[in-house]
This record gives C-alpha cells, structure tokens and sequence, in this order.
C-alpha cells in the first residue's frame, strides 16, 4: 500500500471528535467546555487539512445527552468554542453531526450507521464518499467509513488492533496527518 493519501478540495475529510480532536474522558463524556481538552497539536493539524480539503465535518456519537448527562445546548457550547480555537488558528470545521442518541434507541443514527455521512452529503451535495477519508479511534468509526466507500485513518496506541480490512492508515495522534497526506498538486 502506498503511504500517502494524494488529495486535493474535492476530497471531504470527516473527523471523529472524543480522541482524535479532544483527550477521551475514560468513563465519561465532555459535558461542558471546560472538560474539553484538545490533543497534540489539533488546531494546527486541522488549519493544514483546510488547505487541502474543501469540506471538513465532525461526526460524533454523544449518548451523554441521551443518558440526560448534557444539553444540546451544552454540546452546541462546546462545539462552538472548538470551532471558534480552530478558526484561530486558520482552520475549518464546516459543520458538525452528532448523534445524542442511546445505543439501545431505534431507529439510531450512531456511528458505525452511515447516517451521519448521507446528512452531511445532503448539505454538501459536492461530497463523494469514494473522495473522503474517515478519522477515527474506535472500529465503529471504520465501519462507518468503510460503509460509506471512504479512505479510513484509524488512531490508536501501538498495542491496539483494529479489523485490518477496515483501516487504510494507522497512526498515533492526528497530527501525523501531515505526514500521510499529500496535495495532488505537490511532488513526492
């Protein structure tokens, strides 16, 4: 397999939130902004990707509204402060999904449901799955990529396995995109 991901501003590039963007709670769930922690390098990592993908989403299950832990508008608060320290820093999120469903709850448009996915390509008609690469941490994360037809990137520690039919990449932490991509206009 190749170790780069040739793209340009066609392509999408949809990010998992709770441990690709921000520190996971082990446990719990960020229930207010002053819980939400970004991980290395986040906000620089993003304002690079934003120059080489035309469209940006975050898609996230949050079943902490679900359980009655957090508000929509709590999560509306964080989302928007995440989204504010990108912005300062020269990046883009274009939208966020999220689900604040219960696992247990049908009809679920949880992750690995492609829900989420045909939402945003229903605002961004531009979107083409088989262009769009799939940030995540947990195999429900590359199931919902792999689902849709896209590229998966799986983030994880060394000593976790993912399903290998279901990870394109792995890396550690997202700021190791830099290394993965490449704008289709750049030489190797």
């Amino acid at each position: 397999m190749e170790n780069k991901i040739h793209v340009d501003t066609s392509w999408t590039l949809f990010l998992d939130r709770d441990g690709v963007i921000n520190k996971r709670l082990v446990d719990d769930y960020v229930k207010h902004w002053g819980e939400f922690e970004f991980l290395e390098k986040v906000p620089e990592t993003i304002a690079y990707c934003a120059k080489l993908f035309g469209t940006i989403v975050v898609v996230t299950n949050q079943q902490g509204i679900g359980k009655g832990l957090m508000t929509e508008e709590d999560l509306t608060d964080i989302h928007n402060n995440m989204k504010s320290q990108i912005e300062s820093a020269g990046g883009r999120i274009d939208k966020v999904y999220f689900c604040p469903k219960l696992k247990t709850e049908q009809p679920n448009c949880r992750k690995p449901l492609p829900y989420m996915g045909y939402a945003a390509q229903k605002d961004f008609p531009q979107i083409d799955f088989k262009k769009s690469i799939m940030v995540g941490d947990s195999d429900s994360d590359m199931e919902f990529g792999s689902a849709l037809g896209m590229t998966n990137i799986f983030i994880t520690p060394e000593s976790n396995k993912s399903d290998a039919n279901l990870t394109g990449f792995k890396t550690t932490k997202l700021c190791d995109l830099t290394s993965i991509l490449q704008d289709k206009g750049s030489s190797k």
